[in-house]
Parts: C-alpha cells; sequence; structure tokens
C-alpha cells in the first residue's frame, strides 16, 4: 500500500505581516491544504477587520481549508471570563468556516501548575465549553505548552482532563514539535491529535532548557528538535492530518524569499521521510 503523501498547512505565524488573503494566496501557490488564523499577531485584528464570511469565500475559492481558529488565551485561568472569549471564537469559526478553535494554557510563573485548583480549572473549561463546541460542530484543540512555567507540559495531562470532562469526542491535542522537544515527553497520541505544529530549532549553542519562541525557525536538516522523527512516528502510528508550519523567528517573518525558504523545507521533511533519515538530534 501507497504511503500517504505528508500534507502541509500555515499557521499564520508563519507569515504574520501578511492579511488573512496573503495567507490563503500563500498556502494555496504552495500546495497547502489549510491555514490557522490567530487573534494574538502585534498590531493586527482578526482577519484585518473584515467580516468572517469574506475569509470563507477566499477560502473556498482558493481551495484551502481554515484549520483551526486561534486561540483561547489561557484558557485554564479560572480567575477569568474565558468562557466569553470561547463563545465569540466558536461563533467566528462557524461563520469563516473554520474547523476547530485553539485553547491554549496560562504560561507565566505566577501560576503555579501541578496545584489541584488548576487542574479543576482545566477539567470545568473543558466540560463548560463542549456541548457549545460540539453544538456548533466544530473540535477544540487544546495545545500543552512545554516551557518549564506552563500551567500545562504535557499531552498527558491534557488528555486525563479531557477524558475527565467526558469529552474525548470533542477535544482533540495538539502536538508541536517544539514543545514536545522541550517538555521532554516521550509519549506521542496520534489518535488523539488534531494537527501537528512543526518548527525547527537550528542554533546549535543552546541548551534545550534554554530554546525559546524566538528560536524557532523553518524545518531543515540543522535542526535539532526532531522534527522527522516525530512526524515519521505520528504517521506510522496513524495521524493522517496536515503538518502546519508555526516559526517565531524573526528571521523567518523578515524572509523576502518566504515561499522559496517554505517549499525548500517541505522538500527537505518528504526526502528525509522517504529516505528514513533523521536529523541531527
Amino acid at each position: 500500500m501507497p504511503a500517504i503523501p505528508v500534507s502541509f498547512a500555515l499557521n499564520h505565524m508563519s507569515a504574520p505581516n501578511s492579511n488573512f488573503r496573503e495567507l490563503i494566496d500563500l498556502a494555496a501557490s504552495l500546495g497547502c491544504v489549510g491555514v490557522e488564523f490567530r487573534n494574538d499577531l502585534p498590531g493586527k485584528t482578526l482577519f484585518d477587520g473584515e467580516p468572517a464570511r469574506n475569509v470563507r469565500d477566499a477560502s473556498i475559492n482558493a481551495g484551502v481549508r481554515i484549520l483551526a481558529l486561534a486561540e483561547v488565551k489561557r484558557f485554564n485561568d479560572g480567575s477569568l471570563n474565558r468562557a466569553a472569549q470561547a463563545d465569540e471564537l466558536i461563533e467566528l469559526a462557524v461563520e469563516c468556516g473554520a474547523e476547530a478553535v485553539s485553547l491554549i494554557p496560562v504560561n507565566d510563573a505566577s501560576y503555579r501548575p501541578g496545584s489541584r485548583d488548576g487542574t479543576q480549572r482545566l477539567r470545568d473549561f473543558l466540560a463548560e465549553s463542549a456541548p457549545k463546541i460540539r453544538s456548533a460542530g466544530l473540535l477544540g484543540y487544546v495545545e500543552p505548552l512545554g516551557f518549564s512555567i506552563s500551567s500545562l507540559r504535557t499531552k498527558k495531562e491534557a488528555l486525563s482532563a479531557i477524558n475527565e470532562a467526558d469529552a474525548s469526542d470533542v477535544f482533540r491535542l495538539i502536538h508541536d514539535t517544539f514543545h514536545h522537544a522541550i517538555a521532554g515527553e516521550p509519549d506521542l497520541y496520534p489518535s488523539r491529535t488534531g494537527l501537528v505544529h512543526i518548527s525547527g530549532v537550528n542554533d546549535s549553542s543552546l541548551d534545550v532548557s534554554d530554546m525559546e519562541d524566538g528560536h524557532r525557525e523553518l524545518v531543515t536538516a540543522d535542526d535539532r528538535i526532531g522534527n522527522i522523527g516525530q512526524i515519521e512516528e505520528l504517521r506510522s502510528t496513524g495521524y493522517a492530518g496536515p503538518f502546519s508550519f508555526e516559526p517565531f523567528a524573526k528571521s523567518v517573518h523578515e524572509d523576502r524569499a518566504l515561499a522559496d525558504s517554505l517549499t525548500a523545507s517541505m522538500r527537505h521533511i518528504r526526502d528525509a521521510i522517504a529516505s528514513g533519515n533523521e536529523e541531527p538530534g
């Protein structure tokens, strides 16, 4: 049986200076299957202030899926009104034809991870939002962040909360290759994964504990966090969805030949998988 081709997508962080039409056009020109839009890009509003129906029309015309809208930030912080933020994002997702909404946990040192209260807040939010997401015909993507200060570092913890909220039909994981590496979590959960974010760290001078968002570039042969191995394992154990580029490095955002650089990264990933070669660790 022939192998399923690797499919790619673009998170808006790949080209944060682009408007939504430019991102859709870039994705289409590269043969990507979809895009993710964000509400946290500096100096920008979601959809650049245009109605969500215009985004839907543009994506349909380009043949590009809207994989997710991001994000409900600090979704597990019970002290803030995240339910209203989630409701608004769900409504926009329906209007623009998105397939999911993304939920991002608290990531600061003042919020202590692992506390009983924090775990309860996580479960409560998932249980409360599941019926809304379900009735809207969407999925909810939960993305653990591997940073040491994150309130939700591992996919195992996220899945436990999803199961306890009796919402496994609604919520899926985002497997982020960067966060997987810095969290040191060995297990992958392909059957519970809705989307995969990819980015590479190429700086040979960094210890894993010192890696930050700003170090995240495109995946190249110099990658140090094992993207190819993670991609291969996810694909061989059941994940058949797209791999969405999410680089945060300024060098990528300011790249005047970004389309060529993305093409080269896609080619590297496909060639490495075809040949069975992994990047240096």
